[in-house]
């Protein structure tokens, strides 16, 4: 079993910042991949960006060059740095884990972000 706990959500105006943060605790073994992903209303859960254990990266199209992921591989956490915010941002954010083995594909309890004036 694997916990994770997210913070940094909230309220911000276009062309903010914000900064969500996921630790994860339990029967970790090795994390292969953390990531975040997000759900906006009446749209299906994306990908937002996600980062291996040796730090390679993957962000969808409509974040590159705003958001900047990162890992802390000792205390098993993931950041996500969030930069020029748009109202289409804003969305349920939700933290994942990937595992090979034991297979593990688990995500948190989501923190919602606004982009809103």
């Amino acid at each position: 079993q694997v916990q994770l706990v997210e913070s940094g959500g909230g309220l911000v105006q276009p062309g903010g910042s914000l900064r969500l943060s996921c630790a994860a605790s339990g029967s970790i073994f090795v994390i292969n991949s953390m990531g975040w992903y997000r759900q906006a209303p009446g749209k299906q859960r994306e990908l937002v960006a996600a980062i291996t254990s040796d730090g390679r990266t993957n962000y969808a199209e409509s974040v590159k060059g705003r958001f900047t992921i990162g890992r802390d591989n000792a205390k098993n956490t993931v950041y996500l740095q969030m930069n020029s915010l748009k109202p289409e941002d804003t969305a349920v954010y939700y933290c994942n884990v990937k595992r090979v083995l034991p297979a593990l594909n688990s995500f948190g309890q989501g923190t919602q972000v606004t982009v809103s004036s």
